[in-house]
């Protein structure tokens, strides 16, 4: 049947809508190769080059592709996101969850965590270079680029939460470990002020960015409140007069369940600061104070640089939550 093609449009644009129309219907499967360019170009009554701009229009929408040798064929329009985080905890699962919300449903997501491990890290790279359309990563080094990133396309690569160094022209959504920091502890100087010591429980195996202790040290001098760095309970020597900041949630039921044997109130005799906001800091004892970055924020961020192709360069504040754990 021949095929009439109206005024209210281009040929080009009517002939790539009616190859995508019976792409759809099941004309042309995925994989499979279109009738070459002469073929059509009988077949609709239309110029060689019409078919050309066409299938240009397609490539452009995502809808096929061409290779030497096996000429135009059917892509599956779905694409493949790599989200590759650091390890599990309750504040990636929240992100993960607003990274997938706010994509369409033509983006598959393939979740990884390399758990800090640099081999690990670098082998997912590696494997899964040309696999994907796009790559989310956090590093596995506060301090370290992985050249295996070198090898993506920076249109197609957005990092997360990467230390300060050089990301050169990638696109990057970041906390700020160090000023914010900070500024969140001299706005909770009221709350800290009944305090005589503070304690940063940091256990070995933490890979948060040491740098947080340049910006306690800059506290401590300006207020005359000092302050010691811990990794075990036993070292930190909980006493009356203490605010402890830690950094995983374990930490915190382990220093509200210790301090229930020694006698000891959250919010009253100790204080209590967490990082990275969890729901269960709304209802572990009478409320723990985090500081936090907005990691449903994050998400949402990632998955618009995902949506849009739009280059994203920014730190994302550190807020405060002070409930009566302070």
């Amino acid at each position: 049947m021949k095929t009439v093609f109206g005024q209210q449009t281009t040929k080009v644009k009517q002939l790539a809508d009616l190859i995508c129309l019976d792409i759809s219907l099941g004309k042309y499967k995925i994989g499979c190769a279109l009738p070459s360019i002469n073929h059509l170009s009988s077949d609709y009554n239309v110029s060689r080059d019409t078919v050309f701009k066409a299938f240009a229009d397609l490539k452009k929408r995502g809808v096929i592709d061409s290779t030497p040798g096996k000429g135009y064929y059917v892509i599956n329009q779905q694409k493949k996101v790599l989200l590759l985080l650091d390890e599990y905890s309750l504040f990636k699962d929240t992100l993960y969850n607003n990274f997938v919300k706010h994509l369409s449903r033509h983006y598959k997501v393939d979740l990884w965590f390399h758990q800090y491990n640099e081999h690990m890290f670098n082998r997912i790279i590696k494997e899964s270079l040309g696999n994907y359309n796009y790559y989310v990563v956090m590093n596995f080094d506060n301090e370290k680029f992985s050249k295996n990133l070198y090898k993506i396309d920076e249109s197609k690569l957005l990092l997360l939460d990467f230390g300060k160094f050089d990301k050169k022209n990638y696109s990057y959504i970041c906390q700020d470990f160090d000023d914010s920091f900070y500024k969140a502890m001299v706005q909770l100087r009221p709350q800290l002020c009944k305090y005589k010591r503070i304690v940063l429980f940091y256990p070995q195996e933490l890979k948060h960015p040491r740098s947080i202790t340049d910006n306690l040290d800059q506290y401590s001098e300006q207020y005359n409140m000092p302050y010691e760095m811990v990794s075990t309970f036993e070292e930190a020597n909980l006493q009356k007069g203490d605010v402890v900041i830690v950094f995983r949630q374990i930490d915190v039921v382990t220093f509200i369940k210790e301090s229930r044997v020694m006698g000891l109130e959250c919010g009253v005799d100790f204080g209590l600061i967490a990082y990275n906001e969890t729901p269960a800091y709304e209802v572990i004892d009478k409320g723990i104070t985090s500081l936090s970055i907005d990691w449903k924020e994050m998400g949402r961020l990632a998955s618009q640089f995902i949506m849009t192709g739009v280059p994203v360069h920014t730190y994302l504040p550190t807020e405060i939550k002070l409930r009566e754990s302070i």
